[in-house]
C-alpha cells in the first residue's frame, strides 16, 4: 500500500530537519534530482545558502528499479569545506551510496554529509539526518499533486 506525503507534512518534516541542521554550518546543498529538488530549494532557504548544486541520479523507471544507477552531472566547490546532500528517500540506499561515493573520491577535501525526508531500515545507506522510517511506497505531493 502506497502512503501520500502531504505539504503540510513536509512543512513540518523540513522544519523539524532545519533545526537539526542549522548548527552544521553548511556552504552547499546538493540536491538529487529529481526527489531532493524541492527538499533542496527548502532547506536552502531555511539556511540562508545561496550555494544549490545538483546532480541527476536514475535508478527507478515509475516504480520499477534499474539493474544500476546513472549519475549525471558535477559540480563545483572551489573554497567550499562542508557540502549537505539531500535527497527525498533512502529507499535501496543505492543511490545515496554512489552519490556520496562519487563526491568524497571526487573532492576528498571537502565534508559531506547526507539527509532524507525519509528512510528505510533495509536501505544498504543511513543518511546523517532523517526524518521518517518509511516501510512502504511514498506517493510525495510534488509527485501527484500536479498531475
Amino acid at each position: 500500500m502506497n502512503q501520500y506525503y502531504s505539504y503540510t507534512h513536509f512543512t513540518k518534516d523540513i522544519n523539524t530537519l532545519l533545526g537539526q541542521l542549522v548548527s552544521q554550518e553548511f556552504e552547499s546543498i546538493i540536491g538529487v534530482a529529481r526527489g531532493g529538488l524541492t527538499m533542496a530549494h527548502a532547506v536552502a532557504e531555511g539556511l540562508k545558502i545561496r550555494n544549490v548544486q545538483t546532480l541527476r541520479t536514475e535508478l527507478y523507471d515509475e516504480t520499477t528499479k534499474r539493474d544500476e544507477i546513472s549519475l549525471y552531472g558535477a559540480c563545483d566547490f572551489k573554497n567550499i569545506q562542508k557540502v549537505l546532500v539531500v535527497d527525498d528517500i533512502a529507499d535501496s540506499g543505492e543511490t545515496l551510496d554512489v552519490v556520496l561515493s562519487y563526491l568524497k573520491k571526487e573532492f576528498p577535501e571537502v565534508l559531506f554529509s547526507s539527509a532524507t525526508l525519509f528512510y528505510k531500515k533495509s536501505s544498504i545507506y543511513e543518511p546523517d539526518f532523517w526524518i521518517n522510517e518509511a516501510d512502504s511506497w511514498i506517493d510525495f505531493f510534488w509527485e501527484k499533486d500536479f498531475l
